[in-house]
């Protein structure tokens, strides 16, 4: 039976948060490029649009097609690999009709509606190592095809996701702690291997990044520099910032220190037209944001749902984490957009995207009986327990 829909189980407080943060970004990128503003704005409406429409779905009518989303996913990711356009010695991007994008951005989104789905028609044999096997084997393909693009920063985000939805499908955490005895060791040698001179591990300018980050003095003037410009622009907004499209001379906007500042290092420019207070919005923003999508999965209907939630409240909560730690020198240059804000309409309309299944989720929570009623199927139950 179709399910009514309620107005009051619409959540409007996440819808106002994503136009708030939506809204820091807009001005942001204005100021940091001008060019770019009304692309941006065109791309949040594009994005409303998308959500408000996914919204109204259902979305278990749209997993059935959870299949397609994944073969769709790798199409084109494989098109973008022999097709895709370069630019920055990476080949990420294609232009289909005049409409250029990213689909390693979107592929985030729908590896999440995939293992919802898949996950949920599986969960009795979740544990088992056939279907654990299964679930990694159809991960890697994904996987490797974002890392050889190259895009470090993405593959790693996936991988992020790929725990997340492991984690909230009810993986053992004998298994999780298990993995995780394995894994951390494994990176740290990991890190160690890359370090040397003569590694094979990954691209030459990737390790470069990761020496500017341990080491930025030796780096200041090459690598490290758009890093430490960064952490010096934000500190030069202290508390009020020196306002949005200010000509102030000593401005490390104005004096072009930060490349793309519109897109990986947005927080930057955040940080120093809009203080400690412009951040601190945004960070929090970004936090509540976060935090809906996980309530709203916890009232959710079935485990796809609450799957869907937590994986793109997981996705906002850690890529934010990840962009904000850069900007600020806590970790080596990666080159992921911040959520939201950073300019990038792919990304942009591919997180509202995700945001339209999560509000979808929200509206066909399960609907509380009147107290005291009581269903015809429990009443039959009663009256088979009733001892005579």
């Amino acid at each position: 039976m179709k399910q009514k829909l309620r107005v009051r189980d619409f959540d409007f407080r996440l819808v106002i948060l994503l136009f708030a943060v939506s809204m820091i970004g807009i001005f942001a990128i204005g100021s940091a490029k001008e060019g770019y503003q009304m692309r941006q704005v065109a791309g949040l409406v594009m994005g409303f649009f998308v959500m408000l429409l996914v919204a109204f779905l259902d979305y278990g009518f749209l997993l059935k097609f959870y299949w397609l989303f994944y073969l769709g996913n790798l199409a084109l990711l494989v098109v973008v690999k022999f097709f895709g356009q370069s630019s920055h010695n990476a080949q990420r991007w294609l232009e289909i009709a005049g409409i250029r994008f990213q689909p390693s951005e979107l592929a985030k989104i729908l590896l999440i509606l995939f293992y919802a789905q898949y996950i949920m028609k599986r969960r009795e044999n979740m544990n088992t190592v056939t279907n654990i096997i299964m679930m990694i084997a159809l991960f890697i393909p994904v996987f490797l095809l974002i890392l050889k693009q190259p895009d470090m920063s993405t593959s790693i985000m996936v991988v992020i996701i790929f725990c997340i939805v492991l984690y909230m499908g009810g993986l053992s955490r004998k298994l999780i702690l298990g993995t995780l005895a394995v894994m951390v060791p494994a990176a740290i040698v990991m890190l160690f291997l890359i370090l040397q001179p003569e590694q094979k591990i990954v691209e030459d300018y990737q390790q470069e990044r990761i020496l500017a980050w341990l080491q930025p003095d030796k780096y200041a003037l090459s690598t490290a520099y758009q890093q430490q410009n960064s952490i010096t622009a934000i500190g030069s907004g202290q508390l009020w910032g020196k306002g949005l499209n200010n000509n102030e001379v000593g401005s490390v906007k104005n004096g072009n220190y930060i490349s793309e500042p519109q897109t990986d290092f947005i927080f930057a420019i955040i940080g120093e037209e809009m203080g400690f207070v412009g951040t601190t919005v945004t960070i929090v923003l970004l936090m509540l944001i976060s935090w809906e999508c996980y309530y709203i999965g916890t009232k959710a209907r079935d485990l796809a749902g609450r799957i869907i939630c937590f994986g793109v409240g997981g996705l906002v909560c850690f890529q934010s984490f990840v962009n904000i730690g850069v900007a600020t020198g806590l970790f080596p240059n990666t080159g992921l957009p911040l959520p939201f804000v950073s300019y990038g309409l792919t990304s942009l309309v591919s997180l509202y995207g995700g945001m339209g299944f999560v509000l979808s989720v929200g509206l066909r929570r399960p609907q509380p009986r009147p107290s005291g009623t009581i269903s015809f199927t429990e009443l039959i139950q009663e009256d088979m327990n009733v001892e005579v």
